[in-house]
């Protein structure tokens, strides 16, 4: 059985780390074997929970990655191609290995480890300490958009790598990639799309870690948007650092009203999902016992660990295509037929469609987004633009 799989994720500064340690020390409290790991290169959660990697407590596991033994491990083969190369163009051995340690390698290979870990069998709760948002969503894109592109340049790359290689090795004297580097390529790819299909099946879910502010708000907003694009189900909201109502002050006394009319503002944003109130605690959270504290207080009487049932936000039927994006405007959604795809853009991001063969030979009839579900609807006929 799969496990139970937990993003959180938020802007900056808004307790995700504390809000997923605390959520993973309630589970291990509530007799769940879980596993609590970080995509983020800061790698909080240790601070948080203020011990060292590995079993943290009673059926409580904290995995930080090693990110020179994993590349080798899931790339060492690019990895070493591209060292030698480097070093046939003149640069020593320590330059050649800084310059092929991959940008933004850390957080794919905490991805591709958390398709292990689930792999495994041996989990009942997988959280994940997410990277700040845009961070995230830059994060959870790349599968499916690798996908795209490894699908029309790997055919025709080793084409021209077995037509050029005598040419480059010949006259620029620098080695080509051979079978066993392509291989490599195709295994890292397999293995992203895997990770995707862990994370936008039925037992995963988003979590939007947020304070009530008005910049906070707006970003979660645009996040949930960004999310649903991508198939990604978000099934709770955490609003943390809340004031209690009233105050001892005029001071403290405005902050708990302006923050009473954000979360008001923020039911309306995202309903019918739930919102988990943090209250604003007097000391900083740190260590286990604080922390399954401030789990209980999150989630109140609601089980965290139940299986969701948030739709996935991408649904086909026979002549329809419906996308869910909350929270979106028409000036916000674009729309584009190129051949079998179709192309949404939502204010900054962008997913391209690949449609089923059924689809695809239809040509589309309308187009409509209310209440922020997109419906595009397909006829008999021949393809045409939108």
């Amino acid at each position: 059985m799969s496990p139970r799989v937990l993003l959180f994720t938020g802007k900056g500064g808004v307790g995700k780390t504390t809000a997923a340690a605390a959520t993973a020390t309630l589970a291990a409290r509530r007799g769940l074997k879980t596993l609590i790991v970080s995509t983020d290169t800061a790698h909080s959660l240790a601070d948080a929970l203020d011990v060292e990697p590995g079993e943290v407590a009673p059926g409580l596991h904290l995995h930080q990655v090693d990110t020179q033994k994993s590349l080798e491990r899931h790339w060492g083969d690019l990895q070493q191609y591209a060292r030698g190369v480097l070093g046939e163009l003149g640069l020593d051995e320590i330059t050649s290995e800084e310059i092929t340690v991959l940008p933004g390698a850390e957080e794919i290979i905490a991805l591709l480890e958390l398709r292990e870990h689930a792999r495994e069998g041996r989990w009942d709760v997988i959280v994940v300490d997410c990277a700040p948002t845009a961070e995230t969503l830059r994060l959870l894109a790349l599968p499916e958009a690798l996908d795209w592109h490894v699908g029309r340049l790997l055919p025709v790359g080793r084409r021209i790598v077995r037509l050029v290689s005598p040419f480059v090795r010949s006259v620029a004297h620098v080695s080509t990639p051979g079978e066993e580097v392509m291989s490599a390529g195709e295994r890292l790819h397999r293995g992203l799309m895997e990770v995707r299909e862990l994370l936008t099946g039925d037992h995963a879910s988003v979590r939007l870690v947020l304070t009530p502010e008005s910049v906070v708000l707006a970003e979660a907003r645009r996040t949930l948007t960004s999310l649903s694009l991508y198939g990604y189900r978000v099934d709770a909201v955490i609003a943390n650092r809340v004031f209690p109502s009233g105050g001892a002050d005029e001071w403290r006394a405005q902050w708990a009203a302006a923050q009473s009319r954000l979360l008001a503002e923020a039911e309306q944003s995202f309903a019918p999902l739930p919102i988990h109130v943090v209250p604003y605690l007097p000391a900083e959270p740190v260590g286990k016992e604080v922390l399954a504290s401030v789990g209980e207080a999150m989630y109140g009487e609601s089980d965290p660990f139940a299986a969701h049932d948030v739709e996935p936000p991408l649904r086909l039927s026979a002549d329809e295509l419906v996308l869910a994006l909350p929270g979106a405007g028409r000036a916000d959604v674009d729309l584009a037929r190129k051949g079998d795809e179709l192309i949404v853009t939502a204010g900054p991001y962008r997913r391209i469609l690949a449609l089923p063969a059924a689809l695809a030979r239809r040509k589309i009839t309308g187009a409509a987004l209310r209440d922020g579900v997109l419906r595009v609807v397909f006829s008999p006929g021949s393809e045409s633009g939108a």
